[in-house]
């Protein structure tokens, strides 16, 4: 709720939720009106926009009754437990002309901005690798949260992949500009009492030929710093950037490391954001994602993350379940061209030597300041 305190142009009439005790609570503490019911709600209150917080298993049904009623929709990733059962929520919010979005908002975070800048302007050369690491918590969060049916793949979809690695599925498929067409993956489960493992790993290899590297897991330790283990690092042909978020926190430094003659002399380097403090979940990118939600109702445009990404990501998900099943490489199945929607992501890139791909660099601006 103190994320859509902090944005003016819209404010929260009313709560659906099925416990009456937490539903309470929630009218008491927040002065809204409160529903058992969905449907009666969008008949009552005819909002315009619906924030939907399911088990991802619930969430396709509640965004295509949201669609049906006119009424745009906001979705927690990952979606739903399968891409297409995501796909069938992109087709309804379309034939309805309603937007749709999904929670992917590290890509407003200003040093993914910055990271996207230096690599479409080819700073670091050819992007040969890439590395992701996304560690929060352990499962038991989820009992202390009140969300027991996380640990319950029918409800969940699966582990860490679903909930965690598709926020760097969509970073780097944005960063990168490109799409996954094959994965290979395993899943390792510590825990003895859930039917979801607590850890992935897999290698992304993008169709113009990077190969990322996705360490995914619930298995942080109690005394790490804020309970997050979070990495981001792109190598090229010609440099290398790293990023250690600092998850809600007001202050990054991204590492820069160039051959590049925009270097200008100085190939190493780092750039400190400081950010806008901001309340509420995500903090200062969570302000932004929903910030620009609003803009595209607003000015009938596309969303900065569309409902076609939540498919995306899922679809890698699902390629990453079947190859740790049968131990072996697994294409990504693609998006039809006839599903796919505006906001899909295209690569610029043409064929360089020996096969790789090689990026046309636009007119560029120095990076950072000398470390």
């Amino acid at each position: 709720m103190a994320l859509f305190a902090v944005v003016p142009k819209v404010r929260v009439v009313a709560v659906v939720e099925r416990d009456e005790a937490l539903r309470e609570a929630f009218v008491k503490d927040f002065g809204v009106t409160g529903y058992a019911d969905l449907t009666m709600m969008l008949e009552q209150e005819k909002p315009a926009i619906a924030a939907i917080f399911l088990p991802h298993v619930e969430c396709p049904a509640a965004a295509i009754e949201c669609a049906k009623h006119g009424v745009h929709v906001m979705v927690e990733k990952p979606m739903a437990v399968s891409a297409d059962a995501a796909q069938a929520m992109v087709t309804a919010a379309r034939a309805a002309g309603v937007k749709l979005t999904t929670g992917y908002c590290w890509r407003m975070h200003p040093v993914a901005e910055e990271i996207r800048r230096l690599v479409a302007d080819g700073v670091i050369g050819d992007v040969i690798g890439a590395e992701g690491r996304c560690a929060a918590g352990r499962l038991t969060r989820y009992l202390d949260g009140h969300a027991p049916w996380m640990l319950e793949k029918a409800k969940s979809g699966g582990g860490p992949l679903f909930n965690l690695g598709v926020h760097w599925i969509d970073l780097f498929r944005w960063i990168l500009q490109d799409e996954v067409a094959e994965v290979s993956g395993r899943n390792v489960r510590v825990n003895r009492y859930y039917d979801i493992e607590d850890n992935s790993f897999a290698h992304l290899r993008f169709a113009q030929g990077t190969v990322a590297a996705l360490d995914i897991s619930y298995t942080v330790p109690d005394s790490f710093p804020h309970g997050r283990d979070l990495y981001i690092s792109l190598r090229g042909t010609r440099g290398v950037l790293s990023w250690a978020p600092a998850y809600e926190g007001s202050k990054d430094v991204l590492q820069i490391c160039s051959d590049d003659p925009v270097m200008g002399g100085s190939p190493v380097r780092s750039m400190e954001f400081n950010l806008e403090p901001a309340k509420g979940y995500s903090g200062y990118m969570g302000r932004e994602y929903l910030r620009g939600f609003i803009d595209a109702i607003l000015h009938n445009s596309e969303p900065p993350i569309s409902g076609e990404d939540g498919v995306a990501a899922l679809r890698v998900v699902e390629a990453v379940y079947q190859s740790a099943a049968e131990k072996r490489w697994v294409a990504v199945q693609p998006t039809p061209a006839d599903v796919a929607g505006p906001n899909r992501l295209s690569s610029k890139r043409s064929s360089g030597p020996g096969g790789r791909a090689m990026k046309p660099r636009r007119k560029r601006r120095p990076a950072g300041k000398a470390g």
